[in-house]
This record gives structure tokens, C-alpha cells and sequence, in this order.
């Protein structure tokens, strides 16, 4: 059997961040890919008007047009409803596939135009041991990518309310050691990337123009039924094209 290749996380595409020397040690990203592609459950290239059906809007502010899925954040901070009796939460612009998946490769391209941050995510919402359903999450920004198991992490029930209570804010950074990690690269506003989040079993890695960028092996992503995948763009506007999601399985053992 031969050993999984892997990359030094600060050699990933143009990487140039220096590490602060007591930050934690980065998980090393495998070389090759960890999925198998099997079936092809979905694709768009958004040339077609209406949307394809699986789509569906989640937290609105995404726009069909000139052959992409534009998102721009419109709720920047947190407003009083219209009634007053609530407050709504500032949050990224999401929007939403309906493609029942476990094990999966989720490939498309993205464009920074203004946005701060685009998103992969998964999520249960039957799961109610956390906040929303939010499983786990591939994050990129112009300075880095963010992986986030956020069943067993940020968005587990119990941590998510201690969260709340900033005298726990100690008891809470331990309890989320080694449920996410961020890796540095440097990106560019106006520029398009093939982005690839691959997931199986308890690892997630994410790849950028085919160069590996990111990997976390944490339990909260090997949820067996992730009910929906959603893109989200944070800031101003940022951009999706050629998004294809197959079922994949772990790469057979060599």
C-alpha cells in the first residue's frame, strides 16, 4: 500500500502568509485527489432561463444573468423586523441546491467582485443536534480558504450557545480545536477560478485551479445525509459558473 501524498499547506497556489510561530499547526493537504467521481447528479452552466429546479432561494439577493449566479450581501447588519417584534440577522447572500448527497465532488468556477467570501456548504436541516442543520463548509477569500466542521464544531448546539456568553469564550476556543482550519493564498478581484470541494467520510479538501488548498479530517463532516448543498457570497458581488455535483466514494487504498 502505498502513503497518501500530501503538500505543505503554505506551498498551495501562490501562497505568501507567514504562520504567526505559536498559531496551530496546519493539517497537511493530500497531493491527490481523496474522491472517486461516480455519477453525475447535477449541473448548470446558467444559460438556460428559468433556473433549473433543484435551485431554490435560501437568503435572496442572487441573480441570473449574462450566463452566472451573481450573490451580493444586502443584509450587512442586524435590523429590527418590520413589525418589530424580531430582529433580523445580517447575513451573506445564499442560495440553494436541493441534491441530496454523503460522500460528493462539487465543482465550479468563482469570481471575487467585490465579495469578501464565497461558500460551499452542507447541510441536514432534519438534523436538529445543531444550529440550522449547518453540517460543514468550504469557505475562500481573497487571502485564504476556511474549512468548517460545523456539526461537531461552531454550530453544535451546546457550543453554539455558549458562544453567546463571551466569560466562555476560553471553554469554547477548546472544544473547537481541530474543527476548522484556515490556509493562506492570495487571489485576485476580477478573476476566475475552477474551485473543487471534495468530500468523504471525515475529510474534506478543497483544490483551486487544480492546486490543493485546503484539507481537515474532522467527524462532523462524515454526516451521512447532507439534504442540501448552498452557495453563499458574503460583501459585494461574487459570482458562480459550471457547477457540477457528482456522488463520489474514497479513493481505493493503493
Amino acid at each position: 500500500m502505498k502513503p497518501r501524498l500530501f503538500v505543505p499547506a503554505l506551498l498551495s497556489l501562490t501562497t505568501s502568509a507567514v504562520l504567526a510561530a505559536d498559531a496551530p499547526k496546519l493539517p497537511e493537504i493530500p497531493a491527490q485527489a481523496i474522491s472517486a467521481k461516480k455519477e453525475l447528479l447535477f449541473s448548470d452552466d446558467f444559460q438556460s432561463s428559468p433556473p433549473a429546479k433543484p435551485w431554490h432561494k435560501v437568503v435572496d439577493t442572487f441573480t441570473f444573468e449574462n450566463g452566472e449566479m451573481k450573490g451580493t450581501q444586502t443584509r450587512e447588519k442586524d435590523m429590527p423586523s418590520k413589525d418589530g417584534k424580531s430582529v433580523i440577522k445580517a447575513h451573506a447572500a445564499v442560495h440553494g441546491l436541493e441534491i441530496p448527497t454523503k460522500d460528493s465532488v462539487v465543482e465550479c468556477r468563482i469570481k471575487f467582485e467585490g465579495a469578501t467570501m464565497i461558500d460551499v456548504e452542507f447541510d441536514d436541516r432534519k438534523y436538529t443536534g445543531c444550529h440550522y442543520g449547518h453540517i460543514c463548509r468550504a469557505q475562500v477569500r481573497l487571502t485564504g480558504v476556511t474549512i468548517i466542521d460545523e456539526k461537531d464544531g461552531n454550530m453544535r448546539n451546546d457550543i453554539y450557545e455558549m458562544k453567546k456568553d463571551p466569560a466562555k469564550k476560553a471553554e469554547v476556543a477548546k472544544l473547537l480545536v481541530g474543527r476548522q482550519a484556515t490556509f493562506p493564498a492570495k487571489l485576485e478581484t476580477g478573476k476566475w477560478y475552477t474551485l473543487v470541494v471534495e468530500t468523504v467520510g471525515d475529510e474534506m479538501r478543497v483544490t483551486i485551479d487544480g492546486q490543493p488548498m485546503g484539507f481537515l479530517k474532522s467527524s462532523g463532516i462524515a454526516h451521512a445525509t447532507k439534504s442540501k448543498i448552498e452557495l453563499g457570497v458574503a460583501g459585494k458581488t461574487g459570482s458562480f459558473d459550471d457547477i457540477k455535483v457528482w456522488n463520489a466514494e474514497p479513493v481505493p487504498a493503493k
